[in-house]
C-alpha cells in the first residue's frame, strides 16, 4: 500500500459514523449488507449514510453491488489488510511474529449484527 492510499483510508475512518459503518460491514462478512439495513442498524438517515458510504468507497474500504433495487455494501478486506500491514510493517524490527493477522472471512458466512444507537 502506498502512503497516499493509507492516508485516504485513515482519513475516511477518522470519523465516528464512517468507522461505525465500516466495522458493521466487517462484522457482516463478505456478503455485505443492504444500505437500508445498515441505516436501520445504525439509526442513520439514508442521505447521511449515502454520504458516508461514498467516502468509504472513495477510500477503497467498501465495495457495492446491485441486487434488484438494493445496493449491497461490503467491506473491502484486501484494503483493510493492506492498511494493517502498512501500519505494522516496521514493527518489532520486522520479525515474522510481529506481522498482523489477515482477516479472510469465508464467503457465505454472515453474522447478524445487532441494532445499536449512536
Amino acid at each position: 500500500m502506498e502512503k497516499t492510499d493509507a492516508l485516504a483510508a485513515l482519513a475516511a475512518l477518522a470519523q465516528e459514523t464512517r468507522l461505525d459503518v465500516f466495522r458493521l460491514l466487517v462484522q457482516a462478512g463478505p456478503d455485505g449488507l443492504p444500505a437500508g439495513q445498515i441505516a436501520e442498524l445504525l439509526c442513520l438517515p439514508s442521505a447521511t449514510l449515502s454520504f458516508h458510504l461514498n467516502q468509504l468507497k472513495h477510500a477503497g474500504l467498501v465495495t457495492f453491488r446491485r441486487e434488484g433495487r438494493s445496493l449491497i455494501y461490503a467491506a473491502e478486506y484486501p484494503t483493510m489488510n493492506a492498511l494493517l500491514a502498512y501500519l505494522t510493517e516496521n514493527c518489532c524490527a520486522g520479525t515474522a511474529s510481529a506481522r498482523p493477522p489477515l482477516c479472510e472471512p469465508a464467503a457465505g458466512h454472515e453474522t447478524t449484527p445487532q441494532k445499536r444507537r449512536i
